[in-house]
């Protein structure tokens, strides 16, 4: 081992310094003690919890908006089929489709008091306190930024907004920035020679570390800072590597901290930026236009029972260090190994002990969103991966808040009802060939599929009220007129992806149950088209099922409405390769069609920085390679 001016250089292996396995420069250690959490027993806790009967009232409300309709619905079905006595056949329709009815009523309902909240409440019950004069920062944040074989310039060129946005803020100068790194060794030795180049033009302290032995993936690099350096700091705010968050809401959220002691974790809802290809800015219109009105209404229900997405989010250090402490599961992937999907848990962990986790809105806080459908299915598969494991935890965890575990089942409930939906369409289509009912008998009523139809776009129409009636927002994703464009496409396109998602999570979760385990590796963030034939082999199972449901159909007579869902299917190909052009995505711009808000650093004078290399190449450190070049 070598110590040398803050650097330190080692082989994991053998020691050599010859062969330089890490590297970093760091302050001084001050370690805090990060205990593996013993999930069997009950933690002691910090304060009493509070019966808040304002705040369960709130989730009764939440429930029973969302259970009125699929009762309404179970009504109407009952009625349609089950007149002479319910079969068996008839018995497993109606098991499939009520849960499913109910699901989508819950994020209506959701939805629909987030509209109420933004409109009539202005928002004030989800977005964080303002800083002023009277609550200067006392406390000190690192900014964590773990990266692992990322676009390192772009990562710094990222940095390098947030840091010059801090300088603008009040308490800016209580913020340092952690670059934690598990690159293997060519991007780690192409992340080096970047960080001791550009290092010295920031104004603040920028650390990087780059860990010999990735172990325990993002919450082991996490809990690793946390052990060596986490007592020299109150409070974390944790990035992924395309975050941006400004300065201003870094430094509000600490306020936020600091005001209430009793708050362990913050996490504000991102948004999509950076977005290149047709995809990519399609699901940015969508996250910006409907994500806020979803987001305040799960703020409203959750209360102090937030969740945590593993990145926007400020973490008090000692809270995290104290509760946190994630154990290596016994047994084989999916169950277990190293818990995949951290945060969910983490969270749940934090409110075990009596720390508050609360939710806020911040239209300054962004992420990137994947560049293709390939690569967005991937990062499911993942996530699915890692929210199965919470099946036998939110049970086996002892001492969780009945929400926290209504949040861990709700997580893996999620990737559960695209095989329901799918094994529901091939009841309906296999009752109609076996002659169960005839084709209109399973079908909704007019006044049924109306209340469908509302449940599954009216969180569309509500959230372009809301926009509308805000000059300011309407202006910003290009007016009443490209608004509406915008979101006719947007519902057409979600049409034809529904069925795509719905096989690719089914094909996910049955692999994932029979053993095989997903990779984590760095994201694919940039992508400029893929070619059809490899579109056609990737998505070669759902071309044979929308052939197979076709076939079923047109022997059933009659059944119109798997139309879409066969569309769906055949061309998710031709859906793929177009949406994964950057060319399109630009047409896109040009025309008006998904138009959003320029984020804030495009509107103030951030100019990108710019790398030297020594062959003499210059590349310029845009926060988004992919649009920014």
């Amino acid at each position: 081992m070598n110590v040398t001016g803050g650097v330190l250089t080692v082989d994991a292996v053998t020691g050599d310094k010859a062969m330089p396995r890490a590297f970093e420069q760091v302050p001084a250690e001050t370690p805090i003690a990060m205990p593996v959490q013993d999930f069997g027993g009950r933690p002691p806790m910090i304060a009493r919890r509070r019966f808040n009967i304002d705040l369960w009232a709130r989730r009764l409300l939440v429930v029973l908006l969302a259970l009125l309709p699929a009762a309404m619905a179970a009504h109407e079905m009952r009625r349609s089929i089950g007149l002479d006595g319910i079969s068996a056949w008839e018995g497993v329709y109606l098991a499939l489709f009520i849960p499913l009815f109910a699901w989508i009523a819950f994020g209506f309902a959701t939805a629909l008091i987030g509209f109420l909240l933004l409109t009539v409440g202005k928002g004030r019950a989800v977005t964080p306190h303002a800083l002023t004069p009277a609550t200067a920062l006392a406390g000190k944040t690192a900014i964590l930024l773990p990266v692992c074989n990322e676009d390192f310039l772009g990562v710094l060129g990222r940095l390098s907004i947030m840091e010059r946005s801090l300088a603008q803020v009040m308490g800016g100068e209580r913020f340092e920035f952690f670059i934690l790194s598990d690159s293997n060794a060519d991007n780690g030795e192409t992340e080096r020679r970047a960080y001791l180049e550009m290092r010295e033009s920031f104004s603040r302290p920028v650390h990087y570390r780059r860990r010999a032995l990735n172990i325990g993936r993002k919450p082991g690099n996490i809990a690793e800072w946390v052990e060596r350096f986490g007592g020299g700091y109150d409070y974390m705010v944790v990035l992924d590597a395309d975050s941006v968050m400004s300065g201003q809401t870094m430094a509000r959220l600490a306020a936020d901290m600091e005001r209430h002691p009793q708050v362990g974790l913050i996490q504000t809802v991102p948004t999509v930026v950076g977005a290149a290809t047709l995809f990519a800015r399609w699901q940015q219109f969508a996250s910006r236009l409907f994500g806020p009105i979803s987001a305040a209404g799960m703020i409203w229900w959750a209360g102090s029972e937030g969740m945590f997405w593993g990145h926007n989010a400020i973490v008090r250090v000692k809270a995290f260090a104290q509760s946190c402490g994630l154990p290596e599961l016994p047994g084989r992937a999916p169950f277990g190994g190293h818990i995949m999907s951290h945060d969910m848990i983490e969270a749940a962990l934090l409110r075990r002990r009596g720390w508050d986790v609360h939710m806020v809105s911040a239209e300054d806080s962004f992420e990137e969103f994947p560049p293709a459908m390939p690569d967005l299915f991937t990062r499911d598969r993942r996530w699915c991966q890692g929210n199965i494991q919470h099946v036998p935890l939110f049970i086996k965890i002892a001492g969780l808040h009945p929400v926290s575990r209504f949040q861990l089942l709700v997580g893996a409930s999620a990737y559960c009802t695209s095989p329901l939906w799918l094994a529901l369409m091939l009841v309906v289509l296999g009752g109609a060939l076996a002659g169960m009912w005839p084709p209109s008998a399973v079908l909704p009523s007019g006044g049924l599929l109306a209340v469908t139809a509302t449940l599954l776009f009216g969180p569309k129409l509500l959230a372009m009220v809301w926009a509308m009636i805000d000059p300011a927002r309407r202006i910003g994703f290009g007016g009443a007129a490209r608004m509406t464009r915008g979101v006719i496409a947007d519902i057409a396109l979600s049409i034809l992806m529904a069925p795509v998602a719905m096989l690719t999570q089914t094909i996910n979760l049955f692999g994932i149950l029979m053993g095989r385990k997903s990779s984590w590796n760095g994201q694919t963030r940039d992508r400029d088209g893929m070619g059809l034939g490899s579109a056609i082999w990737l998505f070669k199972w759902h071309i044979l099922l929308g052939i197979g449901l076709t076939a079923m159909a047109v022997q059933a007579g009659g059944l119109g409405w798997i139309t879409p869902v066969a569309a769906g299917l055949l061309l998710a190909p031709v859906l793929a390769a177009l949406t994964a052009r950057k060319d399109l995505g630009r047409r896109a711009e040009q025309s008006g069609l998904f138009v959003v808000a320029d984020p804030w650093w495009r509107t103030q004078s951030y100019r990108p920085l710019r790398f030297r290399w020594p062959s003499g190449d210059e590349r310029r450190m845009g926060p988004f390679a992919a649009n920014d070049e």
